[in-house]
């Protein structure tokens, strides 16, 4: 046997002997610690037993992690165990920080490539473009390894070489590039709506995430904005301090913004606003949607229970768990929850409870008859249990099932890459507009690709057809559904006419992102979000805006 991997089994046992010395000593005061020392005994002694008569050789450290993931999952899906070589990728997703080229890599069609390089950064500033197909890294051929194989090769200590060949078309190009610490904004765009109406996407929680928009705001302040517009729909949350921060911009000093509660009271506490506010009277609105979480949650919820804010969108995840990390031996750490968080109104908005499983081991969600009432600033009746839900809702944009399927076959994405290749520039991202001659030409490009899908409705017959034969009418009803179903058969061709306009905005965000990126995608929607569209409408309309904050002016 190896005697490295034997020693690493030995040291591992005779660690976990000794944690379980140490607990026995105390089992004459608790029964708990016996428990734990007990079950440590005995996965210690499984390992050792598996390492000396298990037919195959076994990789402790696998074997191990895979073990205390599968704990873990019985908690809930926010503890997690963090070992040494993730602790680069832990870090960058809690300060926004890395040593690298910045751009975001992935595979399309079976491809690995650029997916988005980050505006000012190393990839794109060389010359690297959205599409180009990675082919090597210095001596390393990537075409066959995986995109978290190719990303460590990319990243590294600030001010050190990489050479990264690629395809792009028919030619083979190769760049080099000196890598930079890589800070990614937590605002990726602030601009102006209208001539009165500013807006800002926040898209993360990551350290300096309160000193971006606070930089946002007054930039925007200067640019004339009375009103302002605060995104948070897709965030999925982050540092609470920085959430806290943010909430602080627009509500007065040592104001109550969250408390955390759990079992220790050392995790117990209460977070507050500590300076004055930026601007505690401009008209707000703040967008959530089902994938805002967490600190997205804090915010909104916040200048919500203050009537500081209107909230337009829809209903938010339901995330009001903290999570702390906690290190561990050999430079591991685990990240667990340890209190839920309760926003200014007294409520918690977690929506689901991971103390109660169904049959298949998932938490269940809070019951309506187990959500309580609160109260916010002005009176408004607000719940606990489900989530942050909007005081203006607009229902979720639907796509066509062609566009679906244009999307999804990564038709647009090719479309989108050739158009690039052979025009230098467009118009501003938010003056470009796909022509209807640029849109023919997608028409005609389309004419031998494959792109057949179901529509609703098709669906909903197949599902007659096999429900009435499961019931015995298929025979009855068998020449009207064979009637219904010529009636009903799609047409590709009238479908790119039907649905021509979202297929449109689809096809604009593509070509925008490849000569503006993520920025540019954003600028480019403002005039097609609906949900923006609503807000701006809310802001416009001033006694709406009070009517809706003021439970006696609603009566």
């Amino acid at each position: 046997m190896n005697n490295v991997k034997r020693s690493k089994i030995l040291l591992a046992t005779f660690l976990l002997a000794g944690v379980v010395v140490t607990l026995f000593s105390f089992y004459p005061k608790n029964d708990k610690l016996f428990s734990i020392a007990k079950n440590l005994d005995i996965f210690a002694s499984l390992i050792r037993e598996l390492d000396s008569y298990y037919v195959d050789e076994i990789d402790p450290d696998e074997l191990v992690t895979v073990g205390i993931n599968a704990m873990l999952a019985e908690l809930d899906p926010y503890t997690e165990y963090i070992p040494e070589e993730d602790s680069d990728d832990f870090r960058m997703m809690t300060t926004g920080e890395y040593g690298g080229v910045g751009a975001v890599i992935g595979n399309r069609l079976g491809i690995n490539m650029i997916l988005m390089p980050y505006e000012g950064f190393p990839a794109q500033r060389a010359g690297l473009r959205v599409a180009d197909e990675l082919l090597r890294v210095d001596t390393v051929q990537v075409v066959d390894k995986n995109t978290g194989e190719i990303s460590a090769l990319l990243k590294g200590p600030a001010n050190t070489e990489v050479e990264v060949e690629v395809k792009r078309g028919e030619d083979t190009l190769t760049f080099n590039l000196t890598r930079k610490k890589i800070v990614i904004s937590n605002v990726p765009y602030h601009g102006m709506v209208d001539e009165e109406t500013g807006y800002i996407k926040l898209s993360d929680f990551t350290t300096n995430a309160s000193t971006d928009v606070i930089q946002a705001v007054q930039a925007l302040k200067a640019n004339g904005a009375t009103k302002l517009i605060l995104d948070v729909r897709d965030n999925p949350g982050g540092i609470l301090k920085e959430a806290v921060k943010i909430v602080n911009i627009f509500i007065p000093k040592r104001r109550e913004v969250v408390k955390t509660i759990g079992k220790l009271e050392s995790v117990n506490a209460t977070y507050a606003t500590e300076l004055s506010p930026i601007d505690k009277d401009i008209p707000l609105v703040v967008m959530i949607n089902e994938r805002s979480a967490s600190a997205a949650e804090i915010v909104a919820g916040a200048l919500q229970d203050y009537d500081r804010a209107v909230l337009v969108g829809r209903k938010s995840f339901g995330k009001g768990l903290v999570q702390s990390t906690v290190p561990l031996s050999y430079n591991s750490q685990v990240k667990l929850t340890t209190a839920k968080y309760y926003i200014p109104s007294g409520r918690c908005i977690q929506a689901i409870d991971y103390s109660l499983k169904d049959e298949e081991g998932n938490g269940k969600s809070v019951p309506d008859s187990l959500r309580i009432a609160f109260k916010t600033k002005n009176g408004r009746t607000v719940f606990d249990g489900a989530g942050i839900e909007p005081d203006v809702e607009v229902d979720s944009r639907s796509f066509a099932p062609i566009t679906y399927s244009l999307v999804t076959r990564s038709l647009i994405f090719r479309f989108a890459n050739e158009f690039a290749l052979s025009r230098e520039s467009i118009p501003a991202a938010r003056e470009f507009e796909v022509s209807e001659e640029l849109y023919h030409e997608f028409v005609e490009w389309l004419q031998d690709k494959e792109y057949d899908y179901v529509t609703r409705v098709e669906k909903t017959i197949e599902d007659l057809e096999r429900y009435a034969e499961r019931e015995k009418y298929f025979e009855e009803i068998r020449d009207e559904l064979a009637s219904l179903k010529e009636r009903v058969t799609h047409s590709k061709e009238q479908d790119l006419i039907t649905f021509k306009e979202e297929i449109k905005d689809a096809l604009k965000d593509e070509i925008v992102s490849r000569y503006y990126y993520q920025q540019g995608i954003i600028e480019g929607s403002l005039d097609t979000d609906a949900e923006l569209t609503k807000a701006v409408e809310i802001l416009g309309d001033t006694e709406l805006y009070a009517q809706i904050l003021s439970p006696k002016l609603r009566e």
